[in-house]
C-alpha cells in the first residue's frame, strides 16, 4: 500500500472557474493555483463539492485534477476528489484520478443510500484496498444525510492506506474522540472553517477550507499559528476571518465563495445548474466580510 506523511496545514477546497458558456476556464484555474501557492497555502483539493464535481463529467474531473497537479508541479500536494455513491464506480474513479498526478484521493461517504455504519466501513475498505494513492475519508452529514461515527472512523484509521479524515460533522466532541484514539499515521482535518482553531487546539492537524479560496494568506496563517501553538496570532486571524466564515455560507457552497472571487476579479461568477449566482441582497455583507479579512480594500 502507498505510504504517506502525516497530513497537516491549510488545504484549499478549490472552486472550478467556468467561462461564460459553462466550459472549464483552464487559464483561470491555473492562475488560481499559482496564486494560492504564492499566498502560502499548504495543499490543494480539486473536484470536491466546492469544485462543483457533482455537475462535471468524469472526463472533466480528470482534466481539472490534471491541470491542478500540473500547475502545482510538486510545490504542494494535491488531494483529488474521487468519491461517489457507487463503490465500484468510486474505485474506478480512484484509478482515473491517480493518473492525473494527484498525491492523495478524497472520498466522501456515500450520499442518498444512507448505508449503516458497517456499510460505510465496507465501502471505504474496498476503496482503500484498491486505491493506488492514500485515501482521505470525508464525513459531511449535511450533504450525505448520514454521519460517520467516531468508532467507524477509528476502525477505518487502522487501514494502512487510509491516512486522514476530513471531519465536517460540526461536532467537536466527535472530532475530539477521534483525536484521542487515532493511530500515529492518521490526521484529523477540519472541514468547517469556523472550527479550525478549536480542532487544532484539541490536537487536530488542520483544515480543508472553503474561505481560503478568497483569503488564502490569512487562513493559512491562522492554521500555521494554531499548529505552532501561537494562540494570540491564531486568535487574531480567526476573529478577522469570522465574518467571512459566516458570509461564505449565506447560500449553498460554493455560491458565495465564487461571488467573492468574482468581486476580487479572479474568476467569472459562473456556476452550473442547479446552482445559481448569489442573491444580490447578500453582496453588502459578503463585501464587508472580504474587507475585514483583508481580501478586498476598504
Amino acid at each position: 500500500m502507498a505510504k504517506a506523511a502525516l497530513l497537516t496545514g491549510c488545504w484549499t477546497a478549490l472552486v472550478t472557474p467556468f467561462t461564460a458558456d459553462g466550459a472549464i476556464d483552464e487559464a483561470g484555474y491555473r492562475s488560481l493555483v499559482d496564486w494560492q501557492i504564492a499566498e502560502g497555502i499548504h495543499g490543494l483539493v480539486p473536484c470536491g463539492s466546492t469544485g462543483e464535481a457533482a455537475t462535471m463529467s468524469l472526463a472533466e474531473r480528470v482534466r481539472v485534477a490534471t491541470i491542478c497537479a500540473e500547475q502545482a508541479a510538486g510545490r504542494v500536494p494535491v488531494m483529488a476528489g474521487a468519491g461517489g455513491n457507487d463503490t465500484v464506480v468510486a474505485i474506478a474513479t480512484s484509478h482515473a484520478m491517480a493518473a492525473t498526478g494527484a498525491t492523495h484521493l478524497l472520498h466522501v461517504s456515500p450520499a442518498y443510500s444512507k448505508p449503516p455504519q458497517r456499510g460505510i466501513l465496507a465501502h471505504f475498505r474496498a476503496i482503500a484496498d484498491a486505491s493506488p494513492l492514500p485515501v482521505i475519508v470525508y464525513n459531511v452529514p449535511g450533504r450525505t444525510a448520514s454521519n460517520i461515527e467516531a468508532e467507524t472512523t477509528l476502525a477505518l484509521a487502522e487501514h494502512p492506506n487510509i491516512v486522514a479524515v476530513k471531519e465536517a460533522s460540526g461536532n467537536l466532541a466527535q472530532m475530539s474522540e477521534i483525536i484521542r484514539h487515532r493511530p500515529a499515521h492518521f490526521s484529523v482535518i477540519c472541514g468547517d472553517d469556523p472550527l479550525t482553531i478549536g480542532l487544532v487546539a484539541a490536537g487536530g492537524q488542520g483544515i480543508i477550507s472553503v474561505v481560503s479560496n478568497a483569503a488564502p494568506k490569512p487562513t493559512a496563517g491562522l492554521t500555521r499559528h494554531a499548529l505552532a501553538g501561537d494562540h494570540e496570532k491564531a486568535r487574531a486571524l480567526h476573529l478577522a476571518l469570522t465574518p467571512l466564515f459566516a458570509a461564505a455560507f449565506v447560500e449553498s457552497n460554493p455560491i458565495p465563495i465564487k461571488a467573492s472571487l468574482a468581486m476580487m476579479g479572479r474568476i467569472q461568477n459562473v456556476l452550473r445548474l442547479p446552482l445559481v449566482p448569489m442573491d444580490p441582497k447578500h453582496e453588502p455583507v459578503l463585501r464587508a466580510a472580504l474587507v475585514a479579512a483583508g481580501a478586498l480594500p476598504a
